[in-house]
């Protein structure tokens, strides 16, 4: 049975910024086996832009969006020093045993583990909740361009769009969710580097605070 592990899912949406190269550095310092799951930015964006101009069905958009995530994540690879590309769980496990941070390519994993009536959104947050099921008790880390609140829950931020609906319905028991923003970048490399994850702890109680409000 794979062992639990940190899982860090990196927002497409990090493409854009001068932070993306900080990020990296900083999840390579990790001081425990950790798993990247990209995003899709701007890959996944231009599958739904065309999408209707082309005519292709929401299963091959299913489809592209996957290939999409792992487009950024041979991005990602390509501005680490310890990234690899990973299919399975034990490439993942394999690649952290020689002391590398694999950063996961979904689709394979995706598809043969999906059933035929399956019809929840494909999103990257959606995908990294999936992934982090299959590894029970590995908590899982949002690196998204928002700082949420302290006290968030996990129905607030789904209510405000910062994950989509299907995210809350695919995440495990076991599974602690965190949200790490822009002001959470100067000490990740530190927290990464003492085996935890950076951001804030989203609660899976009932949406209260600022947050809460904001969401309504």
């Amino acid at each position: 049975m794979t062992k639990p592990m940190l899982i860090v899912k990196f927002g497409g949406s990090s493409i854009a910024t001068p932070d993306l190269r900080k990020w990296v550095q900083s999840i390579e310092k990790t001081g425990r086996p950790l798993v990247i799951v990209p995003g899709g930015g701007p890959f996944a964006n231009t599958v739904r832009q065309f999408q209707t101009r082309i005519g292709y069905d929401a299963e091959a958009a299913y489809r592209m969006t996957l290939l999409a995530m792992e487009q950024f994540g041979h991005a990602l690879v390509a501005l680490g020093e310890k990234l690899v590309p990973a299919r399975t769980l034990e490439a993942i496990e394999s690649a952290q045993a020689r002391g590398l941070v694999p950063v996961w390519m979904p689709s394979d994993m995706i598809l043969s583990g999906r059933n035929a009536d399956d019809t929840w959104s494909v999103t990257s947050d959606s995908v990294a909740a999936w992934l982090a099921a299959q590894v029970p008790g590995s908590p899982l880390c949002l690196i998204k361009q928002i700082d949420v609140p302290a006290g968030s829950s996990l129905q607030a931020i789904s209510a405000a769009g910062v994950v989509d609906a299907c995210f809350v319905a695919l995440l495990h028991g076991s599974t602690r969710v965190y949200v790490a923003g822009p002001s959470d970048l100067a000490m990740s490399g530190r927290r990464f580097a003492e085996g935890v994850l950076p951001g804030r702890e989203v609660s899976s109680e009932q949406p209260h605070g600022a947050f809460a409000e904001a969401a309504q």
